[in-house]
């Protein structure tokens, strides 16, 4: 009401984007809707027939993709939750779309928790997604209208919103750092959401918001070029014994690659194959 000038009684929809709008803001979140497309299909074929309707969101909480049953549509649309409204606060007031990205947490809003009286029949949970940097990027919300949604059911669909999110997060990550190879970083409850993106030279590209906060990684380290190993805090090793184990590396590959017969990978690094065996004994290499 103060930041706002919002009054809980009016009889309001959310706030919708011309047509124009709404395609120019489809078209600046193209990887976006690519990274979540097969996720909220997945996710609607659990809980669409139970009444709910998805919702994926920018960071403006512009509602960019829907997914809902066609029994559903009527209602859902008098709410405005369709594509082209606006589910911030300064919209709606208090929603699962609109705290969310203003708090940047998940968030479940029970009935008369939402601000306007016309959307007291709506419960709905939303949780927040990250781009490649760890900067809030969008929202994903589930919303119903069904009378018989108690606050124990909403929690399991809080726990569902969030999973289905960081696999979005976790699609856009690995979107912006195509050919790179992922490490995932021991970070209790959030290892699954905590990504390394590591070069061939084992040095960090980027981190996920969750491995961000593992490893007290930001964006000047990343730039850096930081050693994967550095940042996961493994034991320290000199510089020559790195070089050692680099080599040794190169020559478990090639002997791997031709199934353990010493002369094809001699002639695969361009050694002999007395080079290779020396190599091999001063490796301690079976």
């Amino acid at each position: 009401m103060t930041m706002h000038q919002l009054a809980p009684e009016d009889a309001r929809a959310p706030l919708r984007l011309t047509d124009q709008e709404f395609q120019s803001a489809r078209e600046q979140s193209e990887q976006l809707i690519a990274s979540a497309t097969e996720e909220l299909d997945r996710l609607f074929t659990t809980v669409g027939k139970a009444g709910c309707c998805l919702l994926l969101t920018d960071k403006n909480g512009i509602a960019l993709e829907r997914r809902g049953a066609a029994g559903d549509d009527k209602e859902f649309r008098e709410l405005g939750l369709w594509t082209g409204s606006v589910w911030t606060e300064a919209s709606i007031g208090t929603n699962g779309i609109g705290t969310a990205l203003a708090d940047e947490r998940a968030v479940a809003i029970f009935r008369d928790q939402h601000f306007f009286c016309t959307n007291t029949s709506l419960s709905c949970t939303t949780a927040p997604i990250r781009d490649h940097c760890g900067r809030l990027a969008a929202a994903l919300d589930i919303s119903t209208c069904r009378d018989d949604v108690n606050e124990m059911t909403l929690a399991i669909l809080t726990q569902t919103v969030r999973d289905a999110a960081m696999r979005i997060e976790l699609n856009l990550f690995r979107s912006a750092f195509t050919g790179a190879r992922f490490l995932m970083v021991p970070a209790g409850a959030n290892s699954a959401a905590a990504l390394l993106a590591v070069d061939r030279h084992d040095l960090v590209l980027g981190a996920t918001r969750a491995a961000r906060i593992a490893l007290q990684l930001d964006d000047k380290r990343i730039a850096a070029g930081i050693p994967a190993a550095d940042a996961l805090h493994e034991a320290g090793v000199s510089q020559q014994d790195e070089i050692v184990e680099a080599e040794k590396a190169a020559l478990l590959r090639a002997l791997s690659r031709a199934g353990g017969n010493v002369s094809q990978a001699a002639i695969a690094l361009g050694i002999s194959r007395a080079t290779l065996h020396r190599k091999m004994k001063k490796l301690d290499l079976h």
